[in-house]
């Protein structure tokens, strides 16, 4: 189940969880993953919340590779919830991501929650260019063929909140992947002036359904 997306020539899977297929060059894109999330918050005296986040985040991860068969990935930014996140990452789930990374071309987009390198391998950069596409962090609104994360869009249809895409002729916004993460509601001013009228919210879950945005 997914959303077929004709957009700058590709096609594109926008998939049930989130994450976004590109079956022509096997590539699998996920915004948001916000790995240690519990962590981040315990360590700075915030809300508690179960430590399981980053274990429900990579099962996720885990079933879209399969399905997908993806031999590269790109993760657009605030992959962890901060950069000493990342260094507390425990050990079982440190290994079950190197297991993941293993064999696959894998980029880390800097975000402005990690905005700087981390240990565990891949390449990291604060943009990527893949023709027609320009993968990056925050949308540039001057930018075309654009894939970002960031905003972590959610929209409301028959009194369900869900994440969602959204997708206009210019650029492509994911939601956020991370299982504890909020959202900006798709008619916040932030989100209705950087897309066009008519572009659409495409709601994950089981049934991915394509509406207009909200506005």
């Amino acid at each position: 189940m997914h959303h077929a997306l004709f957009f700058h020539g590709e096609t594109l899977h926008l998939l049930p969880s989130g994450g976004l297929h590109w079956p022509s060059r096997r590539t699998l894109t996920v915004a948001d993953l916000h790995l240690g999330k519990s962590e981040r918050l315990a360590r700075r005296g915030g809300s508690l919340l179960p430590p399981y986040e980053t274990q429900a985040t990579l099962e996720k991860l885990d079933r879209d590779l399969e399905h997908t068969r993806a031999e590269t990935v790109i993760c657009l930014g605030d992959s962890f919830d901060d950069l000493a996140a990342a260094d507390c990452i425990e050990e079982p789930s440190r290994l079950w991501l190197t297991r993941l990374m293993a064999g696959r071309s894998w980029t880390w987009i800097t975000g402005n929650h990690d905005p700087g390198p981390i240990e565990i391998g891949g390449s990291h950069r604060a943009e990527l260019h893949l023709q027609p596409f320009t993968f990056r962090h925050i949308a540039d609104p001057a930018e075309r063929a654009e894939i970002s994360g960031h905003y972590h869009p959610k929209a409301r249809l028959a009194g369900q909140t869900k994440p969602c895409f959204l997708a206009d002729a210019a650029r492509l916004i994911l939601p956020a992947y991370g299982v504890y993460t909020g959202g900006l509601r798709a008619h916040n001013a932030a989100l209705t002036a950087l897309m066009a009228k008519d572009a659409l919210a495409i709601l994950t879950g089981p049934r991915v359904l394509a509406i207009p945005m909200p506005r």
